[in-house]
């Protein structure tokens, strides 16, 4: 799902300076097999993206994790910027933590970039023993060498928005970060932001709920998230719980890059809408919504309106743009964020989605389009699916995209993305 750039080293001492950085030659992209026709472990694939390559956008090594039904989803490196000088210290592992199963494999891609290896297995048994958690997301390296990654849920599939914690070592499970019964009702992503003590977590739902498929009865039922969770970075505790107006389903959530910014942006899925999270001058926090994606009037789809479903957001390393994809409506788009407050449009490309020409479905109305848009086609193939996870270059002059959501979802809104190749690419 999350396509990772490939580029061992031991970071920059700044988001600018990591703008200059060399361009990226190899990309990592989990590819999922749960809920196909194929039963085959998920694999990490290898694409070649340099220029001058004869194998340039192919597929240059698979390596298939050793279990099935894993469910890979997002990637996260072993060490980050913050270790910029330390030359004990280099991105060489990749971490794949499984939706489902919950386990962790460790990737080594230091020794051979172009054909990584499995490094170490973290069972789930270790997690649901130390941690009391599952269902695990997203992940990110932290100064103290430290890795966490966040849960959807305990080991039952209920609700719980822990995050674990590795050694960035050894990869041992060490416990959670968060204190003893301090995890949140819900989780899904998080990030941090340490000179202004906070970090900030999202909602999905509960394993059990979304597991199978999306049911619109959940979300009557007040089964689906719509809180953002401020933590004390310092003292790894709650301070505060942010209720979304109009904010359903707060998947992904990122800060501005600058280190000093006290402010960020959260992608609310269902609401199609981007949501501004900013601190007072008190020291509290507040959001306010600062995009609205208008749903359409459908015909020939589940529900009567269909939603744009913002998937995946991120902003450009000099906190210029913003880019999201909408997964349902097939369109990616790109914001200019000079003033966080008054995002403008400057840039929207379709890349497949449920309301192309020739599809079953029919869009009676439309406050933004005058018509529906051309399917994708790449050298002579129709892309299924919509765009999902995004990666932007680090000199932000590409963008690579990725058209699976989560198989079960995939399977219920675009089964011929579950049909149409012989693996998924999350």
């Amino acid at each position: 799902m999350a396509t990772k750039c490939g580029k061992c080293g031991p970071g920059y001492p700044s988001p600018l300076e990591a703008m200059k950085g060399p361009r990226e030659e190899i990309v990592y992209l989990p590819c999922i097999y749960r809920n196909t026709n194929t039963e085959a472990p998920d694999y990490l694939a290898t694409v070649d993206v340099d220029p001058k390559s004869p194998q340039y956008c192919q597929v240059i090594h698979r390596l298939p994790m050793p279990h099935l039904k894993d469910e890979l989803h997002h990637s996260g490196w072993n060490t980050c910027s913050s270790c910029f000088g330390d030359s004990t210290k280099s991105r060489t592992k990749l971490l794949l933590p499984s939706l489902i199963s919950s386990r962790i494999y460790v990737v080594d891609v230091g020794t051979e970039p172009r054909a990584p290896r499995l490094h170490k297995v973290v069972e789930p048994k270790d997690i649901h023993a130390k941690c009391d958690l599952g269902y695990l997301h997203t992940t990110h390296c932290l100064a103290s060498g430290d890795v966490m990654i966040s849960s959807l849920g305990d080991p039952k599939g209920n609700g719980k928005g822990g995050f674990v914690l590795l050694d960035g070592e050894t990869f041992e499970v060490k416990g959670t970060w968060e204190r003893p019964g301090g995890a949140a009702p819900m989780g899904y992503d998080f990030w941090y932001q340490p000179r202004h003590n906070v970090m900030v977590s999202t909602e999905w739902a509960a394993p059990n709920v979304l597991r199978d498929g999306f049911n619109p009865a959940d979300v009557e039922a007040g089964l689906y998230g719509n809180h953002l969770h401020v933590w004390d970075w310092q003292r790894h505790e709650m301070v505060q719980t942010l209720t979304l107006q109009d904010g359903l389903i707060p998947l992904e959530v990122r800060f501005l890059h600058n280190p000093a910014a006290d402010q960020g942006f959260v992608g609310c899925a269902l609401s199609s809408n981007i949501q501004r999270f900013y601190k007072n001058e008190g020291g509290t926090w507040s959001v306010e919504k600062v995009i609205q994606v208008p749903p359409k009037k459908v015909k020939g789809w589940m529900l009567p309106e269909m939603p744009g479903l913002i998937t995946d957001i991120l902003l450009s390393l000099d906190d210029r743009f913003l880019y999201f994809s909408n997964w349902l409506h097939g369109d990616l788009r790109q914001y200019d964020i000079s003033d966080p407050q008054r995002p403008r449009l400057t840039g929207q490309l379709f890349l497949g989605g449920s309301i192309v020409k020739g599809g079953p479905v029919q869009v009676l109305e439309d406050q933004e389009l005058k018509s529906q848009p051309e399917p994708l086609v790449v050298k002579g193939k129709q892309v299924a699916g919509g765009p999902q996870m995004i990666q932007l270059s680090l000199d932000g002059k590409r963008l690579y995209v990725t058209t699976s959501l989560y198989s079960a979802w995939d399977k219920q809104f675009y089964p011929d993305l579950i049909s149409s190749d012989d693996r998924r690419q999350n």
